[in-house]
């Protein structure tokens, strides 16, 4: 790291291609860039401090730090929705965090993330001694959930919550480690419930492994890791991998993992928090309803196991990170919808290469990002792009996405412009949207559109309802030529007609907006 300004409990400001190795080092680097907004006045964990960090993400303003949180019986800090990008440029500050140009293209970007993903790097471990995230230990009785600042997000919910974190949880019949990201209600000083949908891997390893041996899942709820470690809880890591390699390929380095106090896991020694226990077989808690991606708030109420704490361990004067969803259709701009498109999406391109796919890019649309993906690819046969869905809705456990819209390599995925231009010249409706698998996909029951009562399998968190996932061929180069008989120029053609233009002096700054992978609105 390059020794500089340390406004932050002695983090260092990283270097130009330093990765931050800790979330207050990354935050520390936001503020050296004005992109960060300390507020000293008290501040309520009960909506104000979600309220503030809506308009900030609503006006795309500085990430904001609530450094006095009332009601709080530890002195802990908030921050809310700190990897939130840009609007005209999502991944720019998940780039800052991995010691990447915050100024590249989105196709560079891109290409830089896959390329790092591709070389994991095996972690390092630390003792206790020297892991930021045991300067404080709670142990059994003194171990309160409650003594710590957890924000109340939305004036609906069905509780205050943690949902910016890293669960790490062992597969009993393996050495393998899985990290993911569920939200987790507080229930009371030692318990919580736990978004668990059957379907994505640790729900399964807990209601197919676990919950059938009647056996605990011991479990980590590592709150404020460092960036790679959070960025990694999201991605599609192939069950059995080492999920802290891949954080460290796309850290650059190794991440620090440290022993848990009462249980064999390990977690990142960066973190701020971290939250230790069981998540216990036959139990089940109310859990929600919560304001979810989708942009409603999601219900009814349903049971969800329980997670019981045997322990706490947290720095001093911790900053625990939150993220606002579900604050209305189209104000998508979180660390929740920037997460999927700067990490989810390369990490999905990658994916989709590595089976063999002629895949240019495949980028979760940013308004509503898990449940519509853009896959730019430069086989555009109908023959190959069904097969491609049928890869994509089988292989991999996407009960979140419902549609793929496939456009030809010329077409940006991250430019919001572009793809609706290639819907509407090149998706016919009748002949280019394709339902797949009808009524023989499963659902995640958190989509606005199903009745409460296919929401509602308590056992599993599953919903009762099966359904078709679509996708839609907006492809030019169909079997017949395009419907319009013209066909994209070709690059060369395209920059030597924005050369002449310019010569004329037409402003293009739209243009090269564009190019860069941004939004024009």
């Amino acid at each position: 790291m390059r020794e500089g300004a340390a406004p932050d409990g002695g983090a260092t400001v990283p270097g130009p291609d330093d990765p931050a190795d800790s979330l207050r080092a990354y935050l520390t680097d936001l503020e050296a860039a004005d992109q960060l907004n300390r507020i000293e006045t008290e501040v309520s964990w009960n909506l104000e401090a979600s309220a503030i960090t809506m308009l900030a993400n609503d006006r795309d303003d500085r990430i904001p730090v609530f450094e006095s949180i009332g009601d709080s019986q530890v002195s802990a800090r908030l921050v809310g929705d700190p990897y939130r990008g840009s609007r005209s440029r999502p991944w720019d500050r998940a780039a800052r965090a991995l010691g990447l140009p915050p100024d590249l293209s989105g196709d560079a970007y891109y290409e830089t993330v896959i390329d790092r993903l591709r070389s994991p790097i095996q972690p390092d471990t630390v003792d206790a001694a020297s892991a930021p995230c045991k300067e404080v230990i709670h142990r059994g009785t003194d171990a309160d959930l409650f003594a710590f600042p957890w924000p109340y997000i939305h004036a609906a919910d069905g509780g205050r919550y943690s949902n910016l974190h890293t669960m790490v949880v062992p597969d009993p019949e393996s050495s393998w480690i899985d990290w993911s990201s569920h939200r987790a209600m507080i229930q009371d000083g030692d318990r919580a419930s736990v978004l668990l949908l059957a379907g994505e891997q640790t729900p399964n390893l807990f209601y197919y492994r676990y919950e059938q041996r009647d056996e605990p899942m011991p479990v980590a709820l590592a709150v404020g890791v460092e960036p790679a470690a959070q960025f990694t809880a999201s991605m599609w890591i192939p069950t059995g991998s080492d999920e802290a390699a891949f954080a460290g390929g796309l850290k650059g380095e190794p991440i620090e993992l440290v022993e848990c106090t009462t249980n064999d896991l390990e977690v990142p020694a960066s973190a701020e928090l971290v939250v230790e226990g069981e998540i216990l077989p036959g139990e089940r808690l109310d859990e929600g309803p919560f304001g979810d991606y989708f942009g409603y708030m999601h219900g009814p109420r349903r049971s969800m196991p329980v997670l019981r704490v045997d322990a706490i361990t947290h720095r001093e004067n911790p900053i625990i990170p939150f993220c606002v969803e579900g604050s209305g259709v189209g104000y998508s701009q979180n660390t929740s919808s920037t997460t999927e498109v700067a990490c989810v999406g390369p990490d999905a391109t990658l994916g989709l290469r590595a089976a063999g796919y002629d895949v240019e890019k495949c980028v979760p649309w940013r308004f509503t990002p898990r449940t519509a993906y853009v896959v730019s690819t430069d086989v555009p046969r109908p023959g190959y792009l069904h097969e491609l869905a049928n890869f994509i809705f089988t292989t991999w456990g996407m009960l979140h996405v419902d549609f793929f819209i496939f456009v030809d390599p010329e077409v940006d995925p991250l430019s919001t412009r572009d793809v609706l231009e290639a819907l509407a010249l090149h998706a016919d409706p009748d002949a280019d949207f394709h339902q797949f698998g009808v009524e023989a996909m499963p659902k995640v029951p958190l989509n606005i559109y199903q009745t409460p009562e296919e929401k509602g399998d308590a056992k599993t968190g599953t919903s009762k309802s099966k359904t078709a996932k679509a996708y839609i061929d907006a492809t030019t180069s169909k079997e017949g030529g395009d419907a319009g008989g013209r066909s994209l120029p070709a690059p060369e053609l395209r920059s030597r007609a924005r050369d002449i233009l310019a010569a004329a002096g037409v402003d293009l700054s739209n243009d090269a907006t564009r190019a860069s992978g941004g939004d024009e609105r």
